[in-house]
């Protein structure tokens, strides 16, 4: 499976100063390279120069030099990477082929330090080898979003088909106040002519002043309070809802955890302790890595001491037996601390302790970033109460006082409408003395001017609620229309985030399980090719379980790595992971990093993948496994010993010289 997008048929890199290498240029074809040669002749240096120019940051900076680059060229594009020496550290720059290598050191770059070859090896967790590129954090903040949204979304749609449901009976309130209007009109104005009817001729106008006078001031007060009892109705429905919204937040408040219980300071102070200690692990873990590649340089020749040992030597005796005695005798070397020989196994045995306790301390930081984060989430729990506590505290305050001042303003205009009421009641007294006096013949008449003046004033103040109430009828109706025209977008947008969420809550298990199927798929084939005999199956399973995460449970699965065997007599059994033969062990390793691979699309993310450190392997099973790997990847290149290159198909490229 080569890379998707278009990739060139030949590359050149050039590498200075990387590993164990002085200078040195190779070329190659797409398809499989074969890097021949004995141990400490720069295999594993070039695959590192390889992992530079791709992006990779594992790459070493020869011990003896300041500076060193290696320079990929695929077709008409050259990637540069440049490493140089800043203090104690070294600098990577330049612009590789690979902006984020990620991807491609887990599953692309399999060296032997190759984190997915390795968990198989240690025993760490498989799922979390193959969920590593996956930002879950940020799909979870994703998924909380969305479904926010969404909530949001349906909200509205509810809301839009209880406003629809209105429609009808606001048109029907409608229609019934424009009736109402149009008969209160109606009898206005036969109350007005009847008033001008009423009216004394102009000849005796002077004599009715005062009269008119009274009805025009009893006029105005009973318009000021028609205005008053419509505020005070207005008053007294505001302070109802602030009533209820003070209740339901005193409601709110008193549900919400006691942040007394949750001592903020003793989290800060504990996460505080947990970095220092994560920081003082980063600085153990950075020395035994710096003591593991000076040893490891050391015993494969190397390092620039040693280098200059050899050559020192090699002019001292012209047959060569120090140098072959010091880098090619697998039994004994001489020790760069105390001088006298030690076997090489002794060496490599240390070597190897330290890198299990490398191991075991990056599992303890593991374990304390994992303490810091859960405690992280606590304190953002009580941070998020506090601030809710004061949102809730501030509004609570802030409707106290609104409804404090409305029922300030409630009694001003409880005051207001008694003395209009009493205004009223005193006009009206005068104004009908007054009515008596001008015409003392007129009590038999059917209305006086007063009445007939009051009625036109209640039609009057009935007509403006009237209008007014068919104002906001037809508003709404409008304002209701207008919204429905947002339905389908808004259904649209629902359609929208349920596939979003769809694809967020599946994309973790996907991946799992693809990642499973195409492990136990290839385990199953490479195990036919490499007829390990007594081996019937090396499969994983995708079992579910509860864990904790911070203060919170959830669902989660984990991968079980399960051996089949079989007896002579033919009886299956299963095993552990700790009795397989190392060959066995690195097979599952590699088939594990290639489900990763495959699973994660790597091959559209670099044309190269990189193999070393199979000597564990017989040489037939190391050809199969290489031809194998070669169909899914463009430029697949592979560290061997000359007893295992020989094994490979001749037609494939070989280089022996570095």
């Amino acid at each position: 499976m080569a890379t998707q997008h278009s990739v060139a048929r030949e590359a050149r890199l050039q590498a200075q100063n990387i590993g164990g290498i002085d200078e040195t240029s190779v070329e190659l074809e797409s398809g499989i390279t074969v890097l021949a040669g004995r141990n400490a002749t720069n295999r594993t240096s070039l695959l590192q120069a390889f992992m530079a120019g791709l992006g990779g940051e594992s790459a070493s900076l020869k011990a003896d030099a300041e500076a060193g680059s290696a320079e990929l060229e695929l077709g008409e594009e050259t990637y540069r990477r440049t490493l140089e020496r800043n203090g104690g550290t070294v600098v990577m720059g330049g612009e590789p082929y690979l902006e984020d290598p990620e991807l491609a050191e887990l599953f692309a770059f399999l060296l032997e330090s190759n984190p997915a070859r390795r968990a198989v090896t240690t025993g760490d967790d498989l799922r979390e080898i193959i969920l590593r590129p996956i930002d879950t954090d940020e799909i979870e903040a994703e998924i909380t979003l969305l479904t926010a949204e969404k909530e949001e979304v349906a909200n509205e749609l509810e809301r839009l088909e209880s406003l629809k449901g209105e429609l009808p009976a606001l048109e029907r309130e409608r229609t019934d106040l424009e009736g109402k209007i149009e008969d209160k009109r109606a009898e206005l104005e036969e109350i007005t002519a009847a008033i001008e009817a009423a009216e004394t001729p102009e000849e005796d106008r002077d004599e009715r002043d005062e009269l008119d006078e009274k009805l025009t001031a009893l006029r105005d007060r009973r318009s000021d309070l028609d205005d008053v009892r419509f505020d005070l109705e207005t008053e007294r429905e505001s302070l109802d809802a602030l009533r209820q919204e003070r209740d339901d937040l005193a409601d709110d408040l008193e549900e919400l955890p006691e942040s007394g219980s949750l001592d903020r300071a003793d989290i800060d102070e504990e996460i505080d302790r947990l970095q220092r200690r994560s920081q003082s692990i980063d600085g153990v873990v950075s020395q035994l890595q710096s003591i593991v590649q000076f040893n490891e340089e050391m015993l494969e020749g190397a390092h620039p001491e040693i280098r200059e040992l050899l050559a020192d030597d090699a002019s001292e005796s012209s047959d060569g037996q120090v140098t072959d005695r010091l880098l090619e005798d697998e039994e004994a070397v001489q020790c760069w601390t105390c001088g006298s020989e030690v076997k090489r196994s002794e060496i490599e045995s240390t070597i190897d302790r330290l890198r299990s306790l490398q191991e075991t301390k990056l599992r303890e930081r593991d374990d304390l970033e994992e303490r810091i984060t859960a405690l992280r989430s606590d304190r953002r729990e009580i941070d998020e109460v506090r601030d809710q506590r004061d949102r809730i505290e501030r509004r609570l305050g802030d409707v106290t006082d609104e409804i404090e001042r409305r029922e300030s303003r409630l009694e001003e205009l409880s005051d207001r409408r008694e003395e209009l009421e009493d205004d009223i009641e005193r006009l009206e007294a005068e104004a009908s003395e007054l009515e008596a006096e001008d015409d003392p013949d007129d009590e038999d008449d059917e209305e006086s001017l007063l009445d007939l003046n009051r009625r036109a004033n209640e039609l009057e103040f009935s007509l403006g609620r009237l209008e007014r109430d068919l104002e906001t009828t037809v508003d709404r109706i409008e304002t209701i229309e207008s919204t429905v025209d947002d339905e389908d977008r808004l259904r649209d947008r629902r359609d929208e985030i349920r596939e979003e969420l769809e694809e967020l809550r599946t994309r973790i298990d996907r991946i799992e399980r693809e990642a499973v199927d195409s492990f136990n798929e290839h385990m199953d084939a490479v195990l036919e090719v490499l007829e390990y005999e007594n081996i019937e199956r090396i499969w994983i399973e995708r079992v579910g379980e509860t864990v904790r995460e911070g203060r919170r449970t959830v669902e989660r699965t984990r991968f079980d790595l399960h051996i089949v065997r079989s007896t002579e007599e033919g009886r299956t059994y299963e095993d552990t992971i700790e009795h397989l033969s190392e060959s066995e062990r690195e097979v599952t390793g590699l088939i594990f990093a290639l489900a990763g691979y495959l699973v994660h699309e790597v091959y559209d993310v670099v044309p190269f993948m990189l193999l070393d450190s199979l000597e564990a392997l017989d040489s037939n099973r190391i050809a199969a496994l290489v031809e194998y790997f070669q169909s899914y990847t463009d430029f697949l290149v592979v560290a061997l010993l000359p007893e295992d290159a020989a094994a490979i198909d001749d037609a494939h490229d070989r280089i022996t010289e570095i």
